[in-house]
């Protein structure tokens, strides 16, 4: 019984961790295109050996595509024109609280799934989307108007400090009333008494 097969299911698996390794450590939504498609090459390439291929012919076209990715990620890091020509930019879908048909169209977006994007995102209004843009990994990126945004705690600390100093104004306007002489006629006395060698 030829039991080749053990041996090459463990190398596949050890030497198909490494190169999925040094390829990247991103899922598959935050994947680019590029590797995405070497991802499933690698799938494909890997489970031949198993079916009678060479293993270490198919180790090394494993090899190289890993290297090409790496490549191709070195030259996108250097020039911009390779990452937009290799990744692509990013795409304004909504801007100032208004969707941008053309763009929607050019990437083949639905008004309802845009809207299902920003619902998943608690945001319940797009009126109140300053900009959405559709991210090269193809998540949304979205800011809201400053109206629309959650209280942070610097709001939240601000917001305290401001009340503390009315309530502090409040106070003294209060005692500066209290301290009135005509206040003390109507209540028929004073407030602080004065000192004995004055009354």
């Amino acid at each position: 019984m030829d039991l080749d097969w053990i041996w090459k299911a463990i190398l596949i698996i050890l030497i198909g961790t490494m190169l999925l390794r040094i390829a990247g450590r991103k899922s598959i939504s935050q994947m680019s295109l590029a590797q995405t498609v070497l991802m499933i090459g690698i799938g494909s390439l890997l489970i031949q050996p198993v079916a009678g291929k060479s293993i270490w012919v198919t180790f090394g076209v494993s090899g190289i595509l890993v290297i090409t990715l790496v490549v191709v990620e070195y030259a996108q890091l250097r020039m911009d024109k390779v990452e937009s020509i290799v990744t692509g930019k990013s795409a304004i879908l909504i801007k100032n609280g208004q969707i941008i048909e053309q763009n929607l169209k050019k990437y083949r977006i639905t008004v309802d799934l845009l809207e299902m994007l920003l619902r998943q995102n608690s945001v319940s209004n797009i009126s109140d989307v300053e900009w959405a843009t559709l991210e090269p990994n193809g998540q949304l990126g979205f800011i809201l108007k400053q109206e629309a945004q959650p209280a942070t705690k610097k709001d939240l600390k601000t917001l305290t400090n401001q009340l503390t100093q009315l309530q502090n104004k409040m106070d003294e306007v209060n005692k500066k009333q209290q301290d009135n002489i005509f206040e003390e006629v109507a209540n028929k006395g004073h407030q602080e008494p004065p000192p004995d060698h004055l009354k």
